[in-house]
């Protein structure tokens, strides 16, 4: 039975106290929830919230790692030092990272197998821009980006790994998905799985949707029979909207 989960991706906002309140405010609220709870934080809250929310069913998340194990790279954030904080998942792939800061597949394959080796889980992103979906070729860029970075994994890998779509034509823009659009590619994506890992494997991988949901649309996303519930950005930064957002899965 695979994991139905609704996931925070903070990015670069909220400053340490601003975070820890959110952080606060969310503990408070969460106690019995129906699913799994993820918040994303910025690598200098995680120590403190990952203590914070320790007793707690929500877990939290990096938004990255590096994709060296340690050494002389001044600024960067280890898989393992992530792992000492207490966070227990870390957010890859997310299209940000793949525009901005131009990581490759090989790039995340690296810090995929790194982050599993320390123990994390993985919320591994894929999706398309706006100029792939008008070409139709939305299917070809997700399988693309699975075969070039995690379906080197092994069977055994794989059951930490996480999915999520994210249409990037839909994030921050407003633009979502129909509830169509997003079963439908998630429904291919379970397929690629299943060919490369099999049916039970396949059942069992939590995908998520990303791109603009909120606590207005989650629900209509999440009755579709393959989105397993949401990577959530900014809806994820305000308590009552996120907490919304959990109850609608």
């Amino acid at each position: 039975m695979r994991t139905k989960m609704v996931a925070g991706n903070w990015k670069m906002n909220k400053n340490l106290q601003e975070g820890v309140a959110l952080a606060t405010e969310l503990k408070q609220a969460v106690k019995d929830p129906k699913c799994a709870v993820v918040i994303g934080t910025p690598f200098i809250h995680l120590a403190t919230v990952a203590q914070l929310l320790q007793d707690s069913p929500i877990k939290v998340a990096a938004e990255n790692c590096a994709d060296h194990e340690k050494g002389a790279y001044t600024g960067e954030v280890s898989a393992e030092m992530v792992r000492s904080t207490g966070a227990e998942y870390v957010i890859l792939g997310h299209s940000e990272r793949r525009q901005y800061y131009a990581e490759s597949y090989d790039t995340l394959a690296e810090k995929v197998r790194l982050a599993l080796a320390n123990g994390l889980k993985v919320i591994f992103c894929i999706g398309e821009v706006k100029e792939e979906r008008e070409a139709g070729k939305q299917n070809e860029v997700v399988k693309a980006q699975l075969e070039g970075s995690v379906f080197s994994l092994t069977a055994e890998e794989w059951k930490n790994i996480t999915l999520a779509y994210e249409p990037v034509w839909a994030i921050g823009t407003g633009l979502t998905a129909t509830p169509e659009q997003a079963q439908e590619i998630h429904a291919y994506i379970r397929t690629l799985v299943a060919q490369k890992y099999g049916k039970e494997a396949a059942e069992d991988t939590t995908i998520l949707y990303g791109g603009s949901c909120n606590e207005k649309n989650a629900a209509e996303l999440f009755a579709c029979p393959d989105i397993d519930g949401g990577l959530i950005g900014g809806a994820a930064l305000v308590a009552e909207k996120f907490l919304a957002i959990i109850a609608a899965r």
